[in-house]
């Protein structure tokens, strides 16, 4: 793909507008664009347009490159403390016995299982209980660490630090601090949804605020270390909140430059308290996709979890800014599907996402969590008797 050709073209176009044309100029020469651009390209933006300046960007900084990796799920729990109204897959404390929670030796359990496999990460997140405190946390990610050295442990968001630190009376600094010393290697992006208070209080008013979960990953970071992070868009928010939320995680960037990868995260309804808020289009996810990578012009990496949205929207967002699809996740994972994720059972081998991204003529890598390539399948060809191998989680009693 000619990139620079298509941008070039965009900007002979007599019916851009002025507006519009002074942005896509700014890409071109790798200026930032404004707050006030970031509005106006969510406004006014067609898609066509905001795909043509994503995909510069993209293949400016990794060429038809898509990445992915081989990881597994661990959800400790679906009981919360807290009670976020744009969830399905948390269950209240009351209502325990609709709920599952693991002890450390289910969730050992679940790591054992992969030991004959080449996984190079462990995502463990879930939902937010007393039991599972600052103690059974550094053990767990010791433990982990002590059977399998080599497996990264990105685990527990912000949200469920925030309860962590604040029960066992210490600042984030110390906490963050710790659960490196534990095993800790990383930290997902979840529990950003919408950081700017006027919404952020209508969905998720209990747990820890947009600011409290910025001074987090900033420790993180302070202690070299790195993250990610996410948006949850598609609801009640309006285009302000979605570019407030932007500029604030790229204002954090450029004072830390720890985070790594920008997900957004599309807001689905099935089964929760929202369920009246109606879920908005493919191609509201494909602008979101494009003016993120826009917007987000020190992040390396935007990613697109095909789980989330559907194989076939994850392909087209290839051409929208997407470098990163996620991982084979098998079906570990039951927080997708709870919320009515195209993908009730998400599972895929590593030759299904291989075929998956060269289908539309991108370059597949598998990565490790820190993005050093694993396996380069560019001209890789598959055993025809290669087969994938998914494992249950262990049932329960």
């Amino acid at each position: 793909m000619n990139t620079e050709l298509n941008l070039d073209l965009l900007l002979l176009d007599k019916n851009l507008s002025a507006e519009l044309r002074a942005i896509a100029e700014k890409v071109k020469l790798n200026e930032r664009i404004s707050f006030e651009e970031g509005i106006l390209l969510y406004e006014k933006g067609e898609l066509g347009y905001l795909g043509v300046l994503a995909n510069y960007i993209r293949e400016k900084l990794h060429g038809d490159k898509t990445y992915f990796n081989r990881n597994f799920h661990i959800e400790p729990t679906n009981l919360c403390v807290y009670d976020c109204k744009f969830c399905s897959y948390s269950v209240l404390i009351k209502e325990r016995s609709q709920g599952w929670e693991y002890t450390m030796e289910e969730m050992m359990e679940i790591v054992r299982k992969y030991d004959s496999e080449p996984v190079t990460e462990v995502h463990l997140v879930g939902g937010v209980l007393p039991q599972y405190d600052l103690k059974f946390y550094s053990e767990l990610f010791t433990a982990i660490h002590k059977h399998r050295p080599g497996l990264h442990v990105k685990a527990l968001t912000p949200v469920e630090y925030h309860y962590i630190f604040k029960k066992a009376k210490i600042d984030y600094a110390t906490g963050m601090k710790l659960m490196k010393e534990a095993g800790l290697d990383s930290i997902p992006g979840g529990g950003a949804e919408i950081f700017h208070p006027e919404i952020r209080e209508q969905i998720a008013k209990d747990k820890c605020t947009g600011k409290q979960w910025l001074q987090i990953h900033e420790e993180w970071h302070k202690l070299g270390m790195r993250s990610n992070a996410t948006m949850l868009y598609g609801h009640i928010e309006e285009f302000k909140h979605r570019v407030d939320h932007l500029e604030q995680l790229r204002s954090l960037q450029d004072k830390t430059g720890g985070f790594q990868t920008f997900i957004p995260l599309k807001f689905r309804n099935q089964d929760n308290q929202m369920s009246h808020v109606p879920e908005v289009s493919v191609i509201e996810d494909l602008t979101n996709y494009a003016i993120s990578r826009i917007y987000l012009d020190n992040f390396d990496h935007i990613k697109a979890y095909w789980a989330m949205i559907s194989r076939s929207t994850a392909q087209l967002s290839l051409n929208f800014g997407v470098d990163d699809i996620d991982g084979t996740l098998d079906d570990t994972t039951k927080i997708y599907s709870m919320a009515g994720a195209e993908e009730q059972n998400p599972a895929m081998s590593t030759q299904e996402l291989v075929e998956l991204i060269k289908q539309v003529g991108r370059h597949p890598i598998e990565r490790d969590t820190l993005y050093n390539v694993i396996t380069d399948y560019k001209d890789y060809q598959f055993p025809e008797d290669e087969k994938p191998k998914f494992y249950k989680l262990p049932v329960l009693n």
